[in-house]
């Protein structure tokens, strides 16, 4: 796959959230096991990674060094269970003594709504989702705990604050057409590509899509945003449902090119056997803003030790290798490689924005639909 990223190395930022960014995913199975043995005799959750051509054993914190879970835990998950399901079950089958209530799944603003408004009696002991912001949302309520320190310096700095850690990242990216495109064609700035030569495809009523737009509009301002969009409107982009139809039809040479997260190139190469999408980047703008999932342990959890363990179980290297080979994303431990030829989280050249900021989307739906072309 063609590397292009900033050669200006990564910016200090906090990564940032997005509300539906990982809806869709591949599927989480076949990694992750339990006790029983494969045929081969060995350990199927020691696998992990080793589907994907190329990749050791992954790197970090195997859960061999770590304590184990015993006990019950409540997780409220802004995480879909079709990406985590797997893993969450898989980790009460190689502990006999720890179980999960639930989970219970649900978009990651209303869940963090539910907890604000529960308060101290809320029954989450752990909050895992998506949204960054739902995350400062739950913890500016005064409700999440702070983490000790040897879990915050499982990541950067940059991934974390005192009460929550980010468990793995996506980035916004510019998917493109090689049999229609070279690496030189693609612009580094995402202002270029409101009058890029192409037909370009976007998911805008896709919530990631919108993400990246509110990251242009705190980034450049509205006047700007505004026309950048009205730009791309007059120019022709197609809107599809969501950004794995956008990658699919960059494939299939319907369009040159577009917008998406970087996740959704990853499962269409996965799915051919000769690929003719490539991921590009621009540098520092709205246009590379980086995203985190993460979890946070509630104030008024009844087992604490537990809850904490299981986060610390999040950053571990089977689960940090999960989130790299089955949803494609970014590891935020140090020694986590994303699937593909992609620049390491070091070399990202990505925009410094608050996170929570992302989280006010009313004024970008506003705008966007202010805008004759685009429907939402």
């Amino acid at each position: 796959m063609t590397k292009q990223y900033g050669s200006a190395g990564r910016r200090a930022f906090l990564a940032g959230s997005a509300a539906l960014g990982t809806a869709g995913l591949a599927g989480c199975t076949g990694l992750i096991g339990g006790e029983e043995e494969d045929d081969e005799g060995e350990n199927v959750f020691n696998q992990i990674g080793s589907g994907r051509a190329g990749r050791g054993q992954p790197g970090g914190t195997p859960m061999s060094e770590l304590p184990a879970l015993e006990g019950e835990l409540h997780i409220y998950s802004g995480r879909n269970e079709f990406l985590v399901g797997t893993l969450i079950s898989s980790l009460e089958d190689i502990y006999d003594d720890f179980s999960v209530e639930g989970p219970r799944y649900a978009d990651s603003s209303y869940l963090a709504n539910q907890i604000a408004q529960a308060g101290s009696a809320t029954d989450a002991d752990v909050f895992f989702t998506v949204d960054s912001a739902a995350l400062g949302e739950v913890a500016s309520e005064g409700l999440s705990k702070s983490l000790s320190d040897d879990v915050l310096e499982m990541v950067p700095a940059e991934f974390r604050t005192d009460q929550w850690v980010g468990t793995s990242g996506r980035i916004r990216t510019v998917p493109y057409n090689s049999d229609a495109l070279s690496e030189s064609d693609m612009p580094t700035s995402i202002d270029a590509y409101a009058d890029f030569e192409g037909d370009l495809g976007w998911a805008p009523s896709y919530g990631s899509c919108q993400s990246f737009v509110t990251a242009m509009r705190l980034l450049e301002g509205e006047d700007a945003t505004r026309e950048w969009l009205q730009s791309v409107v007059d120019n022709g982009i197609t809107a599809y449902n969501d950004e794995l139809a956008v990658c699919q039809a960059i494939e299939d040479g319907e369009i040159d090119a577009g917008f998406t997260n970087h996740y959704y190139i990853q499962r269409v190469r996965e799915s051919t056997s000769d690929p003719a999408i490539e991921t590009a980047f621009t540098e520092g703008d709205a246009g590379a803003t980086f995203d985190v999932a993460g979890a946070t342990v509630l104030e008024n959890t009844s087992n604490p030790d537990l809850a904490e363990n299981f986060v610390r179980h999040l950053l571990s290297a089977e689960v940090q290798e999960f989130f790299a080979v089955e949803t494609f994303e970014y590891p935020l431990i140090p020694e986590g490689e994303p699937v593909g030829e992609l620049p390491s989280v070091d070399e990202l050249d990505v925009p410094d924005i608050d996170p929570a900021e992302l989280s006010d989307l009313q004024p970008t739906l506003d705008l966007m639909r202010s805008i004759d072309g685009i429907s939402i």
